[in-house]
């Protein structure tokens, strides 16, 4: 019985196109593709060196004259909320999150739909269509998960379940060393409630529960408004030239 090797991920680059986050630069991409049986092994060592997922594809910035991108992880096991995460904690009591298969659903993408019209109704995901969306969801070969949150009904403390309206989403990919915070949105009519923060701290306290370290949020983009939310979260690391670095 001879011994096949196991192939070597393939690495790829873009071709330059506008930065979506700085006005005037152009960026490009590597990425690799995140199929067979090694897929999850492989995703876990790439988040940890950062890239992230997007389907079966992990990329990062391989941009020539910007470095702005920085990889963030939010240390679970030593956060702690401030005053205004703490508000922002109590307000969102009434909701339970459930955790389910990859699968999309159309009430999923109605939500989806909802937010992005509200929200990103200019961004490069503007036009994805039911099947984009669909695809978003299920083309993974990594351990992922949707985390769909509802307000507490009647019967929620023997279900634990939450019931009626969905009022927000997580796309969740579970790592070794931790939860890696694909995508999420909400309605947008519920602004008052912050969900997006909130969806933060309720996968930091999921982490931290299951013994987890870390929590990835993708990238903090220095120069850029809708990305600085993220250097909120202390404490949490930076991948730098240095390897992770700690950031209190």
């Amino acid at each position: 019985m001879t011994h096949q090797p196991q192939q070597s991920p393939q690495f790829f680059l873009t071709a330059p196109s506008p930065c979506p986050y700085l006005e005037g630069q152009l960026e490009r991409k590597v990425f690799t593709h995140l199929v067979g049986g090694r897929a999850s092994e492989l995703n876990d060592l790439l988040t940890q060196g950062g890239f992230r997922r997007s389907q079966n594809i992990a990329y990062r910035p391989a941009c020539e004259n910007c470095r702005a991108c920085v990889s963030v992880r939010i240390l679970a096991g030593e956060f702690k909320q401030d005053k205004s995460m703490r508000r922002v904690w109590n307000r969102n009591r009434d909701l339970i999150g459930n955790i389910h298969h990859a699968e999309p659903s159309t009430e999923q993408y109605s939500l989806f739909r909802h937010y992005l019209d509200a929200r990103h109704n200019k961004g490069g995901m503007s036009e994805m269509t039911v099947l984009d969306y669909a695809m978003m969801v299920e083309d993974t070969h990594v351990p992922t998960q949707i985390i769909e949150y509802r307000r507490r009904g009647p019967d929620s403390f023997i279900t634990k379940k939450g019931e009626g309206e969905l009022i927000a989403v997580a796309l969740t990919d579970m790592m070794g060393d931790g939860l890696s915070m694909v995508y999420s949105f909400f309605n947008p009519e519920h602004a008052s409630r912050s969900l997006g923060t909130f969806m933060i701290l309720d996968h930091i306290q999921r982490a931290a529960a299951a013994g987890l370290p870390h929590v990835y949020l993708g990238y903090w983009v220095e120069g850029s408004r809708k990305m600085q939310y993220k250097i909120r979260y202390k404490p949490q690391e930076h991948l730098g030239t240095k390897g992770w670095e700690r950031q209190d």
